[in-house]
């Protein structure tokens, strides 16, 4: 481990350091290494407990989690452990701030100036940036689905008319099913449509239920496609889903 990293030592007060290997990473094994004991129970250093929680943000996610048992870190608790410097902390908190915003109102960004836009009208994928009409002095309307500048008559709920803005259908009707790891019991399709976007999603098998759209970031469950608040209000854990397997979406 490298001096200049953020590491633990017999000073740090408050923290429950043990000399055990780092959970979060296996090549990280040193005894002679101190490490945390987390409030779910699995052990890690500064850094790793930084680069995981930094990739949960980039994902989307307003919250921290395990990403082996899934119990959540308190954010006090994750800068304490992390040892956040107090740029770590500003750009964490930019970025919470950010995806709460994204999930609470369907917001994406502009492809013509990068602005957050909200769209008003849910049925239609044609949306108009005021930000670019302000600036240019024209219109800009961009595809909600493709996330490119709009081509084709509006409104229109299934696509515009760049090429690739569709969702393939013969891959959702076609594809295999597969059982995920971390769902008991359950078998759905390999791939699925973003509920929110359309961006074609296929699952690793590995992963768990709820997926994060990398276009949009709308997260929703794999299995049941419901929102992910939603799922998760009946089925409290990961490795269910009480609302069960959703058709395939192909027309």
């Amino acid at each position: 481990m490298s001096e200049a990293m953020k590491k633990f030592t017999e000073l740090d007060k408050d923290i429950k350091l043990v000399l055990k290997p780092n959970d979060l990473d296996d090549t990280d094994d040193d005894p002679s290494v101190l490490r945390a004991e987390l409030s779910c129970g699995h052990v890690t250093d500064p850094e790793t407990l930084t680069d995981c929680c930094r990739a949960q943000l980039k994902d989307g996610q307003t919250e921290f989690k395990c990403p082996l048992c899934h119990e959540q870190w308190p954010y006090d608790e994750v800068r304490t452990l992390a040892k956040l410097t107090l740029e770590e902390q500003a750009a964490f908190e930019d970025k919470i701030g950010t995806n709460t915003v994204k999930k609470i109102v369907d917001f994406r960004d502009c492809p013509g100036c990068g602005s957050f836009i909200e769209r008003l009208n849910a049925s239609s994928l044609c949306v108009k940036c005021s930000v670019c009409a302000e600036r240019t002095g024209k219109p800009f309307l961009f595809c909600w689905q493709c996330l490119r500048e709009w081509k084709g008559p509006r409104p229109r709920a299934d696509r515009c008319d760049n090429e690739g803005c569709t969702i393939n259908q013969e891959l959702l009707k076609d594809c295999p099913m597969i059982s995920l790891t971390s769902v008991r019991d359950v078998q759905c399709p390999a791939i699925r449509a973003c509920t929110s976007c359309g961006v074609l999603i296929e699952h690793t098998k590995n992963g768990y239920k709820i997926m994060t759209c990398n276009a949009c970031n709308n997260q929703f469950c794999f299995i049941c496609l419901k929102p992910a608040d939603e799922c998760m209000k009946t089925s409290t854990h990961f490795i269910e889903c009480t609302a069960g397997v959703a058709p395939r979406q192909a027309h």
